[in-house]
């Protein structure tokens, strides 16, 4: 079963057909969708079903994979895939140049009072040509708590990634969402001791999405702050949950996104100096992709001596969509790792750009290192 969900895949990349393989965080079910033609489908109020596929900016196209085949294997750890030598990565040195001026610009910003946070990215372009599924399969076996993906559409791009971050997870009208921040590598697999601008980070993200969604949903809840990793770094995390009305999932995700995290606040001013400042196009990079309003069915009779109500069945709509964080696009003769960080008050220039390094050899790891 393994390998024909990998044969199909294969055959779609030959036959320009769009498709994306997954699989869920600390899950072994393998997932595919396919597409029967290369239709640009996107979406327009999120009431759609199918997997979503959507930018930072929201301006731009969301692209909606049609289910129209489904397929399933279970993928087990080490199953066949081998995993590649981390490749040394050559910095360029213009690019150090740049981003230590960005980093040094946007910190000008936020002693003027222009905004507090603003989270700024780049892209490190490998040269080498690499196989989409071979890069997949290393990244399932390396990040297995990680949301794990390969999305191709022929007309768009292929995409590849493993990312740690719900944006929300929806049964019904109930959700669940998270705010992620702070960056420690994993020494020993110890948890880290958090600094000052680390734990401010968490406490902007968190607040800036209790205050997006207060309006919008009712009962919403916050967990208690917690320290999560994922593969090699560790992480700040806090849940919430709440409820939105029928058919208003899209207002949740605008709300939602972008969040802090992956722009800054105050919102508005973070996102108009990226778009201003970070002189390329994020793309995919921090949008987010996943399931949407897929279907489940249940049986509303738990009495199963009484089969005169088993006609009776519940439908609701799920979602489970993830912040496109840890990835890369496959272009014809190049890798473009996207990778970015977030700076406040605290920060320090060259301090961002090594943390921006040591973010890129979760993908650097999975390539083949030619």
């Amino acid at each position: 079963m393994l390998q024909e969900l990998f044969d199909r895949a294969s055959s779609c990349l030959k036959d320009e057909l769009p498709f994306v393989l997954y699989r869920k965080p600390n899950k072994t079910e393998l997932i595919g969708i396919f597409q029967k033609n290369d239709e640009v489908h996107k979406v327009e109020d999120f009431t759609e079903s199918g997997f979503v596929f959507a930018p930072f900016d929201l301006k731009s196209d969301v692209i909606l994979l049609k289910r129209d085949s489904f397929q399933k294997a279970t993928f087990l750890i080490n199953s066949k895939a081998v995993a590649a030598e981390e490749i040394s990565l050559v910095e360029n040195a213009n690019e150090r140049v740049r981003y230590l001026k960005l980093v040094t610009n946007a910190l000008g910003k936020i002693n003027d009072g222009d905004f507090d946070k603003v989270v700024l990215s780049r892209k490190i372009e490998v040269v080498g040509k690499e196989d989409s599924l071979e890069i997949f399969q290393r990244i399932l076996n390396e990040y297995t708590m990680a949301f794990c993906y390969v999305w191709h559409h022929p007309k768009v791009g292929t995409w590849v990634g493993a990312t740690p971050e719900i944006l929300v997870k929806s049964n019904g009208m109930e959700f669940t969402t998270m705010s992620l921040a702070g960056t420690q590598n994993s020494k020993e697999f110890k948890e880290p001791q958090w600094s000052k601008k680390e734990l401010n980070e968490q406490q902007v993200v968190t607040d800036y999405i209790y205050d997006a969604l207060k309006d919008k949903v009712m009962s919403l809840k916050t967990s208690e702050l917690e320290t999560v990793r994922a593969g090699q770094l560790w992480h700040l995390r806090t849940k919430m949950q709440g409820r939105f009305g029928s058919n208003r999932l899209g207002d949740v995700l605008r709300a939602l996104h972008p969040t802090p995290a992956v722009c800054g606040s105050p919102l508005k001013l973070a996102k108009k100096f990226i778009l201003e400042n970070e002189q390329y196009d994020r793309a995919y990079y921090t949008g987010f992709l996943g399931e949407l309003n897929f279907t489940s069915e249940r049986s509303r009779n738990k009495n199963r001596k009484n089969q005169e109500n088993s006609a009776y069945r519940s439908v609701k709509k799920q979602s489970e969509l993830y912040v496109n964080l840890r990835c890369m696009q496959l272009l014809n003769d190049n890798v473009v790792i996207y990778v970015g960080g977030g700076i406040t008050s605290d920060s320090i220039p060259e301090n961002e750009w090594e943390e921006t390094s040591l973010k890129s050899k979760t993908m650097l790891r999975v390539l083949s290192n030619k």
